[in-house]
């Protein structure tokens, strides 16, 4: 593993991390979800061995919410930066893709875009928006999100209080409620959370959905519990509504949830066998 530091436009130095093959020309890139990182979820490993064994690079391409808390520097201020999902704003999702992007641009021929969770949401908003095929060939979502599911426990208090701070110039102030009951965070970063911007696999919005151009690969655990109760059809009607539909693959690992728990080795051998076959086409 070595550590890969890259900028975003706005100069925030975003952490990842490299699994380096031997002169390879094909990387697959997986973009983090809300706390998503080395300790919470351990596939992540899996994924870089195997894929690094097949003579294929992965990144692990942390961005602003894979901790609660990252100390990191931007270089147009000059300042230390402290980032996590206590101050995530959405809106920075194109740069940070693309800075990961960025990078990958220039080193590989084949560019594999993944995302785990929240995660693929930014996918989705990103490849919805972003049509070119000869720096992204294909995607893989792994478990995405409904946030309309995962917010379903935020009272209306909650969401009042959340938006009058954010109306009365107050957004940077930190909620003094965990947010779904497990995040705290910023008025700003509820409100994005709340505002719909990535709750693009909900069933009642597909406009996201139906802009990518793009194919590839969606994959979800059957026990899955972040998707209102039934893991395989929330995986379908993603895919019914994306233009790609009849070219996409679509994946369940039986028996095990959102992170793949006891079935790290068959989600790393999934990957690894998408992108092999990918990059010889």
């Amino acid at each position: 593993m070595e550590n890969l530091d890259v900028e975003t436009r706005r100069g925030t130095i975003l952490n990842g991390v490299l699994f380096p093959a031997q002169n390879s020309d094909t990387v697959v890139i997986a973009i983090t979800g809300i706390h998503g990182n080395f300790y919470s979820n351990p596939f992540y490993y899996d994924i870089g061995n195997t894929l690094s064994a097949a003579e294929i690079d992965f990144i692990y391409a942390q961005n602003n919410d894979a901790l609660g808390e990252i100390e990191t520097y931007n270089t147009k201020t000059g300042e230390k930066e402290l980032i996590g999902s206590w101050n995530e704003r959405f809106s920075y999702t194109d740069e940070d893709i693309d800075a990961y992007l960025d990078f990958a641009a220039k080193n590989y021929r084949n560019v594999i875009l993944a995302g785990h969770s929240l995660g693929a949401n930014k996918v989705i908003y990103y490849l919805a928006r972003h049509h070119d095929k000869n720096r992204v060939k294909k995607f893989i979502l792994m478990s995405p999100a409904n946030l309309t599911h995962m917010m379903s426990g935020v009272s209306d208090g909650e969401r009042d209080f959340t938006e009058k701070l954010v109306r009365y110039g107050q957004g940077d102030k930190i909620l003094p409620f965990y947010f779904m009951g497990w995040v705290l965070c910023t008025a700003n970063t509820a409100h994005d959370w709340l505002s719909g911007m990535l709750d693009n696999t909900n069933g009642k919005n597909f406009s996201q959905l139906e802009q990518i151009t793009h194919d590839g690969a969606l994959i979800i655990g059957t026990y899955d519990t972040f998707t209102d109760g039934d893991p395989a059809g929330f995986l379908k009607m993603i895919n019914l509504h994306i233009p790609t539909a009849e070219r996409n693959k679509l994946i369940f690992i039986e028996r095990t949830g959102h992170t793949y728990q006891q079935k790290h080795a068959e989600i790393a051998t999934i990957i690894k066998n998408l992108a092999i076959e990918w990059r010889s086409e």
